[in-house]
């Protein structure tokens, strides 16, 4: 029994489906920006996914180590957890062999956020932390200077760029998930004042990213097509604000949000394609 207990797949698997997308749209666009196709790419993104699926038995481990979880549980979840953690070292060795050694800068501030996540999990108190998620995302879209690096840009400022670029973006997505939770439980759609007060932060976040990326592309420091990539956000905002999913299933706003986080990406990777 304690076999199989092992096997299973929370233990393996992380919870959030939707927060794939805050690694895998920046290693993409990175790429994409970076320009050239090598192997060693491949590498980054096995990396990065055993990286990211270091969270969901490392949080396991810590849970039950502090009584929030059965103890029983500790053993399965040190086991994925060393598993990761051993793969995404040999990663890391394997790009710094390669010449790619600028990349442990990026794994630095990755490494500290885990460890504050991890001590707010032991202190119970990780949940309903939109700021925690957002600082997270940040971590995540790290990926975005890293392919770019890997993938044969040259260009110090358009690396930072993408990783601002990626988390903005991924952060007005968690703040708009937020609200959408947040809607669900008014009784009925309230007067467009008060759905105005209510969205005021989504709305903040992701006008921003829309005249800031309008900024960019005018100044010509990003494609002309980037400013479309943030209008599918921005427009998805504004909708969120005028049609509020009150009664809404969480499945059902995080699918929406993961196909418009997609989306962003898709017109993204188009935009820096050479």
């Amino acid at each position: 029994m304690k076999s199989r207990r092992v096997w299973r797949k929370h233990y393996a698997l992380p919870a959030e489906h939707g927060a794939w997308v805050w690694w895998i749209g920046p290693l993409l666009i990175g790429a994409a920006a970076g320009g050239e196709p090598v192997p060693m790419l491949g590498v980054l993104g096995l990396t990065a996914l055993f990286a990211f699926m270091l969270r969901q038995p490392a949080t396991l481990a810590v849970k039950a180590l502090s009584g929030r979880r059965d103890r029983e549980e500790l053993r399965p979840a040190l086991i994925w957890s060393t598993l990761y953690a051993g793969l995404t070292a040999v990663g890391v060795a394997l790009l710094v062999r390669s010449g790619e050694g600028r990349l442990l800068l990026l794994a630095v501030p990755g490494a500290l956020i885990f460890a504050w996540y991890l001590q707010l999990v032991s202190r119970r108190q990780e949940r309903q932390q939109p700021g925690m998620e957002i600082i997270g995302a940040g971590a995540l879209a790290l990926t975005a200077p890293a392919a770019y690096w890997v993938s044969g840009g040259g260009s110090d400022l358009e690396a930072w760029l993408l990783w601002g670029l990626t988390w903005l973006q991924s952060a007005a997505s968690i703040v708009h998930v937020h609200l959408r939770l947040e809607q669900r439980h008014l009784e009925q759609i309230p007067k467009i004042g008060a759905r105005l007060r209510l969205g005021r932060r989504s709305l903040l976040y992701n006008g921003f990213n829309q005249g800031m990326s309008l900024v960019l592309a005018l100044a010509g420091w990003v494609p002309t097509l980037v400013p479309f990539a943030f209008a599918i956000t921005f427009l998805d905002a504004v909708d969120g604000i005028i049609r509020p999913a009150v009664g809404a299933r969480p499945r059902r706003i995080g699918v929406r949000q993961l196909l418009i986080s997609s989306a962003f990406v898709v017109v993204m990777v188009l935009a820096y394609l050479p």
